[in-house]
């Protein structure tokens, strides 16, 4: 049996991109920061976590070596026990579409449309024909914004008058909040319809419904009916060609979303990491040979990179870290399980925006050699590697990881 699991671990960026100077990163590095705080004492934390960063699965896979490649610095002296490497995107943004589709194959050449750091943000004429196409009294926002904040600060507004909440961010994406019940879900998800076809001659690559429950500021919570209307993919993706083989791909967390629905044969989707992992697990367990289970954990992103909090993301890489053992003990021979990233988000950066970095390319499985994978030029090697593992023609746009595996046996 030959299967694949590739496990996104959203924002995890090990630093090193070449071009970080283009996008006011340089010196971003996720994991670099993350280590440091906690080896200093800055990320304890009662009741949550505290002494160094403490990751002994992934370190044993070879975490720190592909850090040290992506960044230059000194690689411990210890003999990994997995597959490790670094790779850099090539693709126009740093956001999750062009991260996730550069992963499956296709990395992103065109350039994302995106809305000013103004107020403002959006052109008139979009926020008039989302009222008018939306049926909705009007919008509040309008602007750059962290979604958590935003809320806490317009919800409350939003429930008096019904006008949904509309923000952005340095992403191409639009993103609309609204009250599960006062709103309506479903009236969320059809508004967000309307304005995806409103922001396709914009070339905005995403549009989010973000809707929330509570009734006062300091009582709102996101719920996880989050629901992205992405772009679909201009060329077949990874997952296209394993579908047109018929391989089953299951779509974990949001990735069915972030593909628009295209090459995916079924989706499952869970409120946060750890029952995004059982989710991972059961399809692991439900995979048959030649399939991949392809699964996104956000909340690395959304609840602490975003949040700039430093304590928050190592304890989720720890939790995250320690239900690694259930996935291996799943792996049959002729498995191969791979753990990357789509961009970083450095909580010990400036801002609340994505970075530019490198990301670890870091696996295992029965039979596999251990070893360097070296300094992949383009994420789209991750998705050739997984292609030629599970016996598939290769894309045009990368170079298949496991050649230098080869090397190694």
């Amino acid at each position: 049996m030959v299967r694949a699991f590739l496990f996104v671990l959203d924002s995890f960026g090990i630093g090193g991109a070449p071009d970080a100077d283009e996008f006011g990163d340089a010196g971003a590095d996720t994991f670099g920061h993350i280590e440091a705080a906690c080896a200093d004492g800055k990320a304890d934390v009662a009741g949550l976590r505290s002494g160094p960063l403490s990751l002994p699965n992934m370190r044993s896979l070879g975490l720190w070596h592909a850090a040290a490649l992506a960044t230059g610095r000194q690689a411990p002296d210890e003999t990994p026990d997995g597959f490790y490497g670094a790779a850099e995107e090539v693709s126009s943004g740093k956001d999750t579409p062009s991260g996730h589709w550069e992963i499956a194959g296709l990395p992103v050449r065109f350039d994302w449309g995106y809305f000013p750091d103004t107020q403002p943000a959006f052109p008139e004429e979009l926020t008039q024909a989302i009222t008018v196409e939306g049926n909705v009294p009007g919008i509040l926002g309008n602007c750059h914004a962290s979604g958590t904040e935003i809320i806490e600060r317009l919800g409350e507004e939003h429930i008096r008058t019904g006008k949904p909440i509309v923000y952005t961010s340095v992403d191409s994406v639009i993103q609309i909040a609204a009250h599960e019940t006062h709103f309506g879900l479903q009236r969320l998800y059809d508004l967000c319809k309307v304005v995806r076809r409103l922001a396709d001659p914009l070339k905005i690559g995403r549009v989010i419904a973000r809707p929330f429950v509570g009734e006062h500021a300091r009582e709102f919570e996101r719920t996880p009916n989050r629901k992205d209307l992405a772009v679909p993919p201009p060329e077949p993706t990874l997952l296209d060609r394993l579908t047109a083989e018929g391989r089953t791909v299951f779509a974990i967390g949001k990735i069915g979303d972030i593909f628009a629905q295209r090459g995916i044969s079924e989706v499952r989707k869970a409120p946060d990491n750890m029952r995004m992992f059982d989710a991972a697990l059961g399809a692991m367990r439900d995979a048959g040979d030649g399939d991949l289970v392809f699964a996104n954990f956000v909340d690395f992103d959304t609840n602490y990179g975003h949040r700039r909090d430093i304590p928050g993301y190592a304890a989720a890489l720890e939790a995250f870290d320690q239900r690694l053992p259930e996935a291996f003990a799943l792996l049959q021979p002729g498995d191969m399980l791979v753990l990357t990233a789509d961009h970083g988000c450095d909580p010990g950066w400036r801002g609340t925006d994505h970075t530019r970095e490198r990301v670890p390319v870091i696996g295992t499985g029965p039979g596999l050699s251990a070893g360097a994978i070296g300094l992949r030029k383009t994420f789209s090697d991750i998705g050739e590697g997984v292609a030629e593992h599970l016996g598939i023609a290769p894309g045009r746009h990368g170079t298949s990881f496991l050649s230098a595996l080869r090397a190694h046996a």
